[in-house]
C-alpha cells in the first residue's frame, strides 16, 4: 500500500513540478466555457469562443497570472548559485606502511588440469 502511494506521489510531485496543474485547470475552463456557450450559442460558435481568447473565463485569468507568477519564480530560482565547496583545509592521509603486501591469485579454467570425479559424489 505504501508502494503505490508512494509512486502516486512522485507522479504529483513531477505533475506540479512540470506545470502539469496549470493545463489541468485549464482544461477544466475550457470545458467550462464550451458548456456555458454552447447553451446559448450553436456548438461551433461555442468552440471558437472558446479558444479564440477574446473571451477568457474567471479561471482562464487565474491560470494566466499563476503561470506568469510561476516563470518570475523560476528565473528567479535560476539565478542563486548555492555553493556546496568546504573551507576546510585538505586532509593529509597517512601513507600505508611499506611491508604490507598482497598476493593476487587468478584461477582461470586453463589452470586446473585434473578432470571431475566420475561419476559425481552423491549428497548425503
Amino acid at each position: 500500500m505504501f508502494q503505490r502511494l508512494g509512486k502516486w506521489l512522485v507522479v504529483l510531485t513531477l505533475v506540479v513540478s512540470t506545470g502539469g496543474h496549470w493545463f489541468a485547470l485549464q482544461s477544466v475552463a475550457w470545458f467550462t466555457m464550451a458548456v456555458n456557450f454552447s447553451q446559448t450559442d450553436p456548438l461551433d460558435v461555442a468552440l471558437k469562443k472558446t479558444f479564440d481568447g477574446k473571451h477568457p473565463c474567471r479561471i482562464c485569468k487565474t491560470v494566466e497570472e499563476g503561470r506568469k507568477s510561476a516563470q518570475k519564480q523560476a528565473t528567479l530560482k535560476v539565478e542563486t548559485k548555492l555553493d556546496f565547496l568546504c573551507a576546510r583545509d585538505a586532509v593529509a592521509l597517512p601513507e600505508p606502511p611499506a611491508q604490507v603486501h598482497h598476493t593476487v591469485f587468478v584461477a582461470s579454467p586453463l589452470s586446473r588440469k585434473d578432470s571431475p570425479p566420475t561419476p559425481p559424489p552423491r549428497a548425503a
